[in-house]
């Protein structure tokens, strides 16, 4: 199943998208993969929003020219993460670049965060000798904290200058969102989605991966939308928590709507004594000890036994 999310670098919600599963198509022979269930899930996307300016992130597997040229023929913009390794033709063009003087070295430091990047950046480069019709613009980013040295490189097909370079690398890495934000909370935090080696009988897997992701979508909307859940979380303080306490009152309250739910958790309730389901009254006599004792003795309720 390939999926999709909805980020922002400023933004800890994500918001998922539906999903496309990995399955052979009518009258086909060849199994699905990756490539063929991106191209449906691109059409899709730009059939529900059509009016959206998306720009989409996502890692070095998927910076090739086919997958790009699907891309822009959706009217879609990109920032997808490169590796020397796998697109070495790539960085071989960027090397070509630095002695024509083609290539530019900004340095700057980000208060908010304490780091300290260089970036490099070069306009106007085939990605590859077999397409050199499609050129992309590359931006490469280092970033100190300390002793530490994180590196990433991107290609885009968005200007590239010393007023964008750090507005992109913000949004390339903002594709963690997707990893973190949305599969790795939805794998660790409760409700175990796991890697699966099939679609189930009759695609009842998938169903429920999506209906699962569905729970997850509701669940993002209210997080960036509804200030009686920002309320909430705030008071409580940390995510974890606030699931926490919602679980509880789901197990021992009787609750008739959401909003009810939020507003116990944000104003509090007032304890009282336990209600039974059942009438304690009537509750059958239970009797300890021996029959000779129990001629001598009138029982009492709880099974004591007393003269």
């Amino acid at each position: 199943m390939l999926g999709a999310a909805l980020i922002h670098p400023d933004r800890r919600a994500v918001i998922p998208l539906m999903p496309e599963p990995m399955v052979k198509q009518d009258g086909t022979e060849k199994n699905d993969g990756e490539r063929g269930a991106a191209k449906r899930l691109i059409v899709t996307l730009r059939q529900d929003p059509p009016h959206l300016t998306l720009l989409v992130t996502e890692d070095s597997l998927r910076s090739n020219a086919p997958h790009i040229q699907v891309l822009h023929d959706h009217n879609l913009h990109d920032i997808l993460g490169v590796k020397e390794g796998d697109q070495a033709p790539l960085f071989e063009q960027v090397a070509a670049a630095e002695p024509a003087g083609r290539v530019t070295y900004d340095d700057r430091d980000a208060p908010e965060t304490g780091l300290r990047h260089r970036f490099r950046f070069v306009s106007d480069v085939p990605l590859k000798a077999s397409h050199a019709d499609l050129r992309v613009n590359f931006l490469e980013c280092w970033a100190w904290d300390k002793d530490t040295v994180q590196h990433c490189s991107w290609v885009t097909d968005l200007r590239v200058n010393k007023g964008t370079v750090s507005q992109l690398m913000r949004g390339g890495r903002a594709r963690w969102r997707i990893a973190n934000e949305t599969c790795n909370t939805l794998k660790n935090q409760g409700d175990h989605f796991e890697h699966n080696d099939g679609h189930g009988y009759p695609q009842l897997s998938v169903v429920c991966a999506v209906l699962m992701r569905l729970t997850f979508l509701v669940d993002q909307v209210q997080q960036r939308c509804c200030p009686l859940f920002q309320a909430v979380w705030a008071k409580l303080g940390s995510t974890r928590r606030l699931w926490e306490r919602r679980r509880a009152l789901f197990s021992d309250d009787a609750l008739a709507s959401m909003r009810q739910l939020f507003e116990a958790l944000l104003y509090g309730l007032k304890k009282t004594a336990p209600i039974f389901a059942v009438d304690s009254s009537s509750s059958p006599w239970i009797f300890l000890g021996d029959t000779a004792r129990s001629r001598e003795t009138t029982p009492c309720r709880g099974g004591e036994m007393v003269p």
